[in-house]
């Protein structure tokens, strides 16, 4: 037998584990570890947040009664391809985002 240390809400627990407790913990840890995101997946949704924000505030500029400005449609296009080629961290953490035209 296998000892554990478990925490449960009575206080942590030294507890004796059969093989089979032990392989079927060691299952559970692995599955919740593979399901677990990514720092990247992360990282990229919180620049996916920051970005739909600031698209989010220029909605109002692409209704169908307003004639978008050239300048607001490639803020609108950058900000949307934003994201594009991005593959690590610190390409996310390198993002330099727009400046909204005036």
């Amino acid at each position: 037998m296998t000892k554990k240390l478990i925490i449960t809400k009575n206080g942590d627990q030294l507890v004796d584990l059969t093989p089979e407790e032990e392989a079927f913990r060691q299952q559970e840890e692995q599955t919740f570890l593979a399901s677990a995101p990514s720092e990247f997946d992360i990282t990229i949704d919180s620049l996916r947040a920051k970005r739909n924000k600031l698209l989010a505030d220029t909605d109002h500029y692409a209704l169908s009664d307003q004639t978008l400005s050239d300048d607001m449609t490639t803020y609108r296009q950058s900000l949307r391809d934003i994201t594009n080629g991005l593959t690590t961290v610190a390409d996310v953490e390198a993002v330099v985002f727009p400046t909204k035209p005036a």
